[in-house]
């Protein structure tokens, strides 16, 4: 079966497209990417999105949800023809588990304007059965890297961070959760300073973190709670963190410092020693970032770390349409479940 999944992520910065061909039921389920597209938000868009996560009226609400099914559809017209099955992630604008979680981009103008089914609310179904609603592709990580004999972490540098560990190929030995701020924070800072990505990254690495700052920032009741957990941009913001550095280059890199640090703290209180720790998201793509990683785990750059969430959100759509659980109760801490709703066109 060929299935397009569709992915935008805490970064809000546009959609992932894959189309992938799927063979075969778990454990043991084949897969193939035939494609994949990254379509930015337009910045109009995006400032949209970035005000309904802050908070926005009802009916911005309603209007920016079909505007986001509509750029959506117009991201996947050139696979139009070519899948049976859409797996959409949606947007997320609000995460507050167990309460709710909210997600925008109405999957009906792709129903209709692809002219095959949508698989969506996903986490909706798995808070609804009494989890996070997240992370939700911890099983799609173990069907698609596991390695036998191995202890493999899936880690994406989202907006924020979160990483999948398992051992074996064995769902009983899966751990999944969110560590943290990925690179939502010094995105936000990258764009009120008013900076290129690149000029930000090349700041970043030239200079020093803050100490005082790290160490007031760390004791964040979050990094310590045991998983399953999760978090959201509600949380990580900069105008929630004291004290914020003034020095532009020292405040980019204590925020790179900041995911880094725990990232590993996240790795030394609940997973122990891996073997191979596979770095996917926007964030595996900033070198200093990597670089802090690398100098205490085991990390690999997947070839094209953008692939890993639309990839598994197409997995979680096929597994749903072959009715088969597709979220583990241990990674979300709800059940194991068949998560997901559907748009016929």
């Amino acid at each position: 079966m060929r299935v397009l999944g569709l992915m935008s992520g805490t970064s809000a910065d546009g959609v992932d497209l894959v189309l992938a061909e799927f063979r075969g039921r778990p454990p043991r389920v084949v897969h193939r990417v035939l494609e994949h597209l990254e379509v930015p938000y337009p910045e109009g868009l995006r400032k949209r999105v970035l005000v309904a996560m802050r908070g926005a009226d009802t009916r911005e609400i309603a209007l920016l949800h079909h505007d986001l099914g509509r750029f959506y559809l117009e991201a996947a017209l050139p696979f139009r023809g070519k899948a049976e099955l859409v797996a959409l992630s949606g947007q997320t604008v609000w995460h507050e588990p167990p309460r709710a979680t909210f997600q925008l981009g109405e999957p009906s103008h792709l129903a209709l304007g692809l002219g095959v089914p949508v698989v969506h609310g996903f986490r909706a179904v798995d808070l609804a059965a009494g989890g996070q609603g997240a992370p939700l592709v911890a099983y799609p990580d173990l069907l698609l890297f596991g390695e036998a004999g191995k202890r493999v972490a899936v880690h994406n540098l989202g907006g924020i961070s979160n990483l999948t560990f398992f051992q074996d190929q064995d769902p009983q030995t899966l751990l999944a959760f969110d560590t943290g701020p990925g690179v939502c924070l010094f995105d936000e800072a990258v764009e009120a300073l008013g900076l290129s990505l690149e000029e930000a990254v090349a700041l970043a690495e030239g200079a020093l973190p803050e100490e005082e700052a790290l160490r007031l920032w760390l004791a964040h009741p979050y990094f310590h709670l045991p998983p399953p957990k999760t978090t959201g941009r509600e949380i990580w913001r900069l105008t929630a963190l004291k004290p914020l550095p003034q020095d532009p280059a020292t405040l980019l890199r204590t925020l790179l410092e900041l995911t880094a640090r725990s990232v590993l703290l996240a790795y030394r209180r609940f997973v122990g020693d891996v073997d191979r720790v596979l770095l996917a998201g926007g964030g595996a793509r900033n070198r200093v970032l990597v670089g802090l990683l690398a100098q205490h785990l085991p990390v690999a750059v997947m070839e094209n770390p953008k692939v890993r969430e639309p990839l598994a959100f197409a997995l979680l759509g096929y597994l749903h349409r072959i009715g088969e659980v597709n979220v583990l109760g241990r990674a979300t801490g709800s059940r194991d479940l068949r998560a997901g709703q559907v748009v016929e066109p």
